[in-house]
Order: C-alpha cells, then sequence, then structure tokens
C-alpha cells in the first residue's frame, strides 16, 4: 500500500464531553471524536488556542485509499511495523482511509519502519521529499 505524508504538524487536544464542537479546527487533516467521557480533537497544532490540554508535535501520515471495509489487516500491519520499531502511535480511520499519527521527533524511524512492513512513501506532485524533522 501506498502512503504519504500530510504537511505540518498536528495536536490532539481534549475538551469536555459536552463541549460544543470548536471553531478553531482546522488544518489538512481534522478528526473530532465524542464519547461519553471527552471530545477529541486533532487539528492543525497552529490552531489550537492557549489554554486547551492538548499534545502537539504529531505528524500525520495518510495511507492512500480507499481502502475498501473489507480489507483485512490495514491497522494491524501499520501499528505492527511501528510497535516493533518502538513507536507509538494513534490511528485514525475514515470512510476511506486511515491516517497514522506519530511524534514528529521519530518521524523519520517510522517511514522507515512503515516501508520496511511493505508500504511505499509517495511524494505528491509539487511537494518536497520527506526530510527530517525540524526544530521545534
Amino acid at each position: 500500500m501506498n502512503i504519504t505524508l500530510l504537511e505540518g504538524r498536528f495536536a490532539v487536544c481534549r475538551l469536555g464531553a459536552d463541549d460544543a464542537v470548536p471553531g478553531w479546527a482546522r488544518g489538512a487533516f481534522v478528526s473530532i471524536t465524542r464519547t461519553s467521557e471527552e471530545l477529541s480533537v486533532v487539528c492543525e497544532e497552529a490552531a489550537m488556542p492557549e489554554g486547551v490540554r492538548a499534545e502537539g508535535g504529531w505528524v500525520c501520515v495518510k495511507v492512500l485509499g480507499p481502502i475498501p471495509f473489507e480489507t483485512v489487516g490495514v491497522a494491524a500491519a501499520i501499528s505492527g511495523a511501528l510497535a516493533e520499531a518502538g513507536i507509538s502511535v494513534l490511528i485514525v480511520g475514515t470512510f476511506d482511509t486511515d491516517y497514522v499519527l506519530v511524534k514528529e521527533a521519530v518521524s523519520a524511524r517510522a517511514i522507515e519502519a512503515l516501508g520496511a512492513g511493505g508500504f511505499s512513501m509517495v511524494t505528491p506532485p509539487g511537494r518536497r521529499r520527506y526530510t527530517e524533522p525540524r526544530d521545534s
């Protein structure tokens, strides 16, 4: 399967279960999940306002889809390859595909591990190839 690295840095934010979906959640990738315990928002790190409980410094790898629902083992292959490399991961699934967030500090190792796990990095036309993480 092919993967690509989304541009930008992302944050994983935790809001209260009854909080409204925030208008500030924006970016190339946004995920909003509500449970009875919390409202989780993944968004562009720069969009997150001060005072929000969050962890920044994530990069996002997209599995190029669509991936049919009957496809078995994509998330297992991703998490297995990254676990073997000792890399923590947050996987978000959508209707069409999966997105994998890893900390920017280990992103080069993560991409290498995914390559070893059978995933091929694709760089969109007009974009520079992946390089080492920049300083914060």
